[in-house]
């Protein structure tokens, strides 16, 4: 299939909100973790989001250009080719961009994917996140309404953060403390804010104990009935029940049982990245163990070239992290459930 459509990326996320699962929204950062992904999804038969952050495109326009724009082109150009091979649909789609870098990232491409859109093409990305969790909340929303206006010029879908999420990711660092909790009041300014679809379709990613990073259970406590309380406190002014389509960010070391209570509350995505680098690099490390003398010129010896052929150990690193998908895919219940069926 190909990458989705504006439509069919919306039809996405309304199922998974109307029928109880998520889709694994999985960070990448070359074209062997995006082929990984790709099969992970494929081997699950579901529908999924791909994304790369600020530091992943960077990385991905090479180490020496550095350049965050060029990267995500080049990712969402490849990501489409690839994608043409498998048979579940796929939503392209930019992770974490706080204020200082929204005019060297999600601006950019916004305007790249608006003058798609106007030569009769499709979007470059599905769906921008912007993140305002390090402004204050009244700053953030009056940029989000800014935002929200040119993704749906580019006819994509905004993901915005209230609240604030721990630990670290790409240098932007959130602390532990009362503002990993997202408020209903926080919420009630976010609809008033932003609207309820009628201004443009976008995702919530509202806090509820959330960190990024490796983190033992019990490091912080997850409280999901926060997303109750959000939801049912707009609904009830607004009239409409679970009005938001929320995200789930800093999933790592959660409970199962949390995370199908986050989903029975509204989350209709849940990144995941710490559990696929890991997943990603373990059958690297195993390779490198059990063929030292292979993959490096010991004692004079001339090694072994089959071993350290970088698709010796890229096989084996793409196999596991696609493993890890597949499980992804099974624990937030999206699992056989394609469109493209």
């Amino acid at each position: 299939m190909p990458i989705a459509t504006p439509e069919v990326y919306a039809e996405m996320i309304d199922r998974a909100k109307r029928e109880g699962f998520a889709y694994p929204a999985i960070n990448v950062t070359s074209s062997q973790t995006l082929n990984a992904a790709l099969r992970g999804f494929a081997e699950a038969e579901s529908d999924g989001i791909i994304q790369v952050s600020t530091g992943g495109a960077e990385y991905l326009s090479g180490t020496t250009v550095k350049d965050m724009v060029t990267g995500a082109v080049a990712f969402a150009e490849y990501a489409r080719v690839v994608a043409k091979k498998y048979k579940v649909n796929i939503a392209l789609h930019t992770d974490h961009c706080p204020k200082e870098k929204l005019d060297g990232f999600m601006r950019p491409l916004l305007k790249i994917s608006q003058e798609r859109v106007a030569r009769g093409e499709e979007p470059l990305f599905q769906s921008h996140m912007w993140d305002g969790s390090a402004v204050p909340l009244d700053e953030n929303l009056k940029i989000a309404q800014e935002l929200l206006e040119e993704c749906v010029k580019a006819r994509a879908i905004m993901e915005m953060e209230i609240g604030v999420v721990g630990g670290e990711e790409d240098g932007i660092v959130g602390e532990i403390n009362e503002k990993l909790y997202t408020t209903p009041e926080d919420a009630l300014k976010t609809a008033e804010a932003v609207g309820l679809g009628e201004k443009g379709q976008y995702l919530l990613a509202a806090t509820f104990g959330n960190v990024h990073g490796v983190y033992k259970p019990g490091h912080v406590k997850l409280r999901p009935s926060v997303l109750k309380e959000i939801q049912d406190a707009v609904g009830q002014k607004y009239g409409k029940e679970k009005p938001f389509a929320l995200v789930f960010h800093g999933g790592s070391g959660s409970l199962l049982s949390e995370i199908h209570e986050a989903i029975e509350y509204g989350v209709v995505k849940m990144n995941i990245d710490t559990d696929t680098q890991y997943a990603f690099t373990r059958p690297i490390a195993d390779h490198m163990f059990k063929n030292y003398d292979g993959v490096l010129k010991v004692d004079g010896e001339v090694g072994n070239k089959k071993l350290y052929d970088p698709r010796s150990y890229g096989k084996a690193a793409e196999a596991g992290m696609a493993a890890r998908i597949v499980q992804a895919c099974q624990d937030l219940k999206s699992t056989g459930k394609t469109l493209a069926k």
